[in-house]
């Protein structure tokens, strides 16, 4: 099946299959063809160009897209969108005056989401998670990954791996699993953080690899949670297993994560809404990405990640939401691309490249996704009539959205 889009306003991103990251100034160049047509064969874009050039007869649909712009859809490389149900009352506690930090001793923060994961049956959790999935794709996000994290048991982790594992299977967006058994130290493991990580180590990790059940490994390196002595034991073991680091650090507290995360290999460091120039010198000719997630410094009013510190020094960034329940509920992408505009201060062009060609690769997903490219994934956003693409981030309450392409199928069901 052939399908043939015409008369499209601007494609953007578009890209040689070489390009796979993009770093410092490179990150301000977003290339597009205007007045553009753009095949598409079964699931695969086949050819792109200007309209003096198309030929019609070879499509076996044609589709006419006059005034509208067409660009990648969204790569979400941070979430935690398998979860139960929601914890409203400590954003309200927030507006009263209390901390993360005092939340969580509370037994709010991840505890309350942990509690209530391992009460839900995992055909509820399931059903929870599928609904908030169809909403994100809705809006634009075409690829995906998605932690574990709030399960704190063996069994109620596997059961969120398990979840991730049939979301894969039954929805055409690409999705990535990771495994984030060291999300948090649970209550009867209060004093004995060394007990947990054993658990998590020896009896979780195995488990997850027999079944094949996660691509990456993460940890929650920060004051209070896990040290960086923890995360680099945990990521020597997943190395046994294959599964490479993607890792939370530099949220709150600068520990020294960042330069151990880039030493053990990690595809990405997400959060490093704190920053040093040691930080920034240990990302510099590594093959490590950082990752942003200004919806949740926008939710929990913590500082922003320095995108402009980090892409000045010469270095990638991606954005992601942090889809969570307590410190990010949404996985709105054109909110956290806005979001970066207007409070980290990047230009359209370096938020869209973060959300596409940077956050895919960010995933492992470069070759596939993340461009307008021949032989990658048919996977693209049809805006509605907009003036221009800065619009996007400019008309942030609005949706600008009018179709989702995933793997050359228009989705109905998902439609904005």
């Amino acid at each position: 099946m052939k399908t043939l889009y015409i008369n499209i306003k601007e494609l953007l991103q578009v890209r040689d299959r070489n390009v796979t990251l993009l770093k410092g100034r490179a990150m301000n160049i977003l290339p597009r063809l205007q007045d553009a047509f753009l095949l598409v064969e079964n699931d695969t874009i086949a050819d792109f160009g200007e309209m003096r050039y198309v030929n019609t007869e070879i499509a076996d649909r044609v589709v006419d897209l006059k005034g509208r712009f067409v660009l990648p859809t969204w790569i979400d490389s941070h979430t935690h969108l398998v979860y139960a149900g929601n914890r409203e009352q400590e954003f309200v506690d927030r507006i009263n005056g209390l901390t993360y930090e005092e939340i969580a001793k509370k037994g709010g923060g991840i505890l309350n989401s942990a509690e209530r994961l391992q009460k839900t049956s995992e055909e509820e959790l399931y059903e929870q998670s599928r609904q908030r999935l169809e909403q994100v794709i809705a809006q634009g996000t075409g690829a995906i990954e998605i932690k574990s994290g709030y399960g704190l048991t063996k069994e109620a982790e596997l059961k969120m791996l398990r979840v991730i594992k049939r979301l894969q299977k039954e929805y055409p967006v690409s999705i990535k699993s990771t495994f984030l058994g060291a999300h948090a130290i649970p209550a009867n493991y209060k004093n004995n953080r060394e007990g947990y990580m054993d658990m998590v180590i020896d009896e979780i990790l195995p488990e997850v690899a027999r079944e094949k059940l996660a691509d990456y490994i993460d940890i929650f390196c920060e004051e209070g949670y896990f040290t960086v002595a923890d995360m680099e034991r945990l990521l020597e073991a997943a190395a046994q297993y294959d599964l490479a680091p993607k890792v939370h650090v530099n949220q709150f507290n600068i520990i020294g994560g960042i330069p151990a995360a880039v030493k053990n290999k990690a595809l990405s460091v997400d959060h490093l809404e704190v920053l040093n120039e040691n930080d920034l010198e240990a990302l510099k000719d590594s093959s490590t990405i950082p990752v942003a997630l200004p919806l949740c410094s926008f939710f929990i009013s913590i500082p922003y990640t320095p995108a402009r510190k980090i892409i000045d020094a010469g270095l990638p960034l991606a954005i992601a939401t942090d889809y969570n329940p307590g410190t990010a509920p949404s996985g709105n992408m054109n909110l956290a691309v806005a979001t970066s505009c207007i409070k980290m201060r990047m230009t359209p062009e370096e938020a869209i490249n973060a959300a596409t060609v940077n956050g895919a690769y960010a995933m492992g997903l470069s070759t596939s996704h993340g461009s307008i490219t021949k032989g990658k994934k048919a996977s693209f956003i049809i805006t509605r009539e907009i003036p221009s693409y800065e619009y996007l981030p400019y008309d942030f309450g609005n949706n600008n959205i009018d179709r989702v392409i995933l793997e050359g199928k228009e989705f109905p069901e998902v439609k904005a």
